[in-house]
């Protein structure tokens, strides 16, 4: 049995299904540690998926920050890894909890990193606000930087965190008409958030939502309108599609500082 390093324990809270929906295969904390890494280069130094996930979690209990659920993903035959793990604070919602999503692979795809997001309750609906990648790569000396570099990122996606809280609410204050929801969902494949076919599917979710929580006609309902539909496809190409979907609707209500 894997054993964790000790991290703060988190207050009994509804479970959110945080890896299914999201186009990828969930596995056991085993599964992940026994991945076999591949051997180092002189220029390439990859980094075991278990040595981040402990990394992060060693950073997160050095704060007031605590883990909730936590979810692990691998593809390509164990090459690539995302992992995602339920934050709580001291100021929690009601309605939806902090997110921060782990990424390493070993087949030279993209370096090792975390991003920032938020998961909403009574849907599971995921969506990510910004990420950081470690500066370093997969170079040389990572394992002896690994432990500072990831205090850093954790540093910065706290005020990402933040700005998501600032964002939400004002999802939630913005009215919004169909014609102006229309226009943003055809905008919206312009900016990469979905494809042409996604269309049909959040007008769809828009117009009768399957769930009460989103009925009122604000921004906060056309935001979930399309994360109901994007979280059916890939975990991997979501950050950057949510990023974008947050980068559309903040002009839409004027937070540009955030986008």
């Amino acid at each position: 049995m894997v054993q964790l390093e000790n991290a703060p324990a988190a207050s009994k809270r509804r479970h959110p299904n945080l890896i299914l929906h999201c186009g990828a295969s969930a596995v056991e904390l085993e599964e992940v540690v026994h991945v076999k890494t591949p051997e180092a280069t002189p220029t390439w130094q990859p980094i075991p998926h278990f040595e981040l996930i402990q990394t992060v979690r060693r950073t997160l209990a050095s704060t007031n920050l605590i883990i909730g659920s936590v979810a692990h993903s691998l593809t390509h035959d164990g090459m690539r890894y995302f992992g995602l793990m339920e934050i709580q604070s001291r100021k929690s919602s009601e309605d939806y909890c902090w997110v921060v999503g782990l990424r390493n692979s070993h087949d030279k795809m993209f370096p090792a990193g975390i991003v920032a997001g938020a998961s909403v309750f009574v849907c599971d609906n995921l969506s990510f606000s910004g990420e950081v990648k470690f500066a370093r790569k997969h170079t040389r000396f990572i394992h002896r930087d690994l432990p500072q570099l990831t205090e850093r990122a954790i540093g910065l996606l706290m005020s990402k965190w933040h700005d998501q809280d600032k964002r939400i609410d004002a999802y939630k204050d913005h009215l919004v008409s169909d014609k102006a929801a229309h226009d943003l969902v055809i905008r919206s494949v312009d900016v990469g958030v979905c494809a042409n076919s996604y269309i049909p599917d959040v007008l769809k979710e828009w117009r009768s939502p399957r769930h009460l929580a989103f009925e009122e006609r604000n921004v906060w309902s056309l935001f979930n309108a399309f994360t109901e539909v994007l979280k059916d496809g890939s975990l991997a190409e979501l950050p950057k599609r949510t990023q974008a979907l947050h980068g559309l609707l903040d002009c839409a209500v004027g937070l540009h500082s955030l986008s």
